[in-house]
């Protein structure tokens, strides 16, 4: 049976404040749009304010001092994070320890943490090491001599190659490669020579890959993805990287080589990120940004080649009136033409 919580309860799990009924039951979440009386939704822009009027839901999260139309409100600092922390407390439940599975394969002097998890069809290599409470699904790979600490998930078919070092509370999604081979070759007169890369990656505690990300591991020594840093799907981290604590890196980014990035940056979508060269603090760059050079602190890019946001604003600006442009260029010069003919006449 889905548990229910009063309105007061979620309030206090929340550090909100109720407005209404305090006493009001509910069993989870909706959208504006769709929420029943025993559902919660939120309200996190302003510009959907207006469907607050016409929710169905028995209560809306908002921030203080927002109208609510009548309805029941708990009131806090950030609706969208207390959402977020609402799915949580509703929907994700605790995973109940599996231990060593049948059919899971598991190699020698393997160090298990206690209440474990390991799936059937599971391979495990030797000389590995796992924290409290690990789960490792069906059809995950973890070469020989990985550390994976505690909390931590590898989701199905996800591969951990040899030495690499996974933190506490990671996940990896189904598909993701961590410690592929970097893309390393030297010319061979008209051949290339594979270098071999011996480093490896290390993920510090609450990294999250997404599904089919790779992160190569470093030729010589290491490739750092920071605590608490979030890749997306499809993401491609080359050998050498360092990219710092916080950052947000979305779906088909594909950074290059001994590129070092700092603490709370984002890069949108399909974003492209040059070799050997370093962003700031706080950077933001847009969606489908090409970065060929290093980038400064706490400031947004946009543009190929990304360039300050305000300035590429102004640009693409420019970029639409083009057509335009080019007719009264056009007109400008054949009336120069015609002043210069009568200027020759006299």
């Amino acid at each position: 049976m889905q548990q229910t919580k009063t309105l007061k309860e979620l309030a206090e799990y929340l550090a909100g404040t109720v407005l209404g009924d305090e006493t009001c039951r509910v069993s989870g979440l909706a959208p504006l749009e769709s929420a029943g009386p025993d559902k919660v939704t939120f309200l996190a822009n302003p510009k959907y304010a207006s469907k607050v009027e016409g929710t169905r839901a028995g209560a809306v999260l908002m921030a203080p001092g927002s109208e609510n139309y009548g309805r029941n409100v708990i009131e806090v600092a950030d609706p969208y994070l207390a959402f977020a922390k609402l799915l949580t407390l509703f929907y994700v439940q605790s995973h109940h320890p599996r231990g060593v599975m049948p059919e899971a394969c598991i190699g020698n002097a393997v160090a298990f943490g206690e209440d474990i998890s390991i799936y059937p069809g599971a391979v495990v290599g030797d000389n590995v090491t796992l924290g409290d409470r690990c789960v490792i699904h069906a059809g995950a790979v973890i070469y020989a001599g990985v550390t994976i600490g505690a909390d931590t998930i590898i989701h199905a078919n996800a591969v951990v190659r040899e030495g690499c070092r996974i933190g506490n509370r990671c996940v990896i999604q189904p598909g993701a490669v961590i410690g592929s081979d970097g893309f390393g070759y030297a010319p061979d007169g008209s051949r290339y020579y594979p270098i071999p890369q011996v480093g490896i990656v290390v993920l510090e505690d609450d990294v999250e890959v997404g599904a089919n990300s790779c992160i190569d591991r470093a030729a010589l020594e290491v490739t750092l993805i920071k605590r608490g840093t979030k890749l997306d799907n499809l993401v491609q981290i080359a050998h050498n990287c360092q990219i710092g604590e916080d950052c947000m890196i979305v779906s088909q980014v594909g950074i290059s080589g001994s590129t070092k990035i700092g603490n709370h940056v984002t890069l949108a979508g399909q974003v492209g990120v040059a070799g050997h060269l370093s962003i700031g603090d706080n950077v933001i760059v847009g969606a489908q940004s090409g970065v060929p050079g290093s980038l400064a602190a706490n400031a947004g890019y946009s543009g190929t080649p990304a360039i300050p946001h305000k300035d590429w604003l102004k640009s693409m600006a420019v970029v639409a009136n083009l057509p335009n442009l080019r007719k009264t260029i056009s007109a400008l010069e054949k009336r120069v033409a015609g002043l210069e003919v009568l200027l020759q006449e006299k």
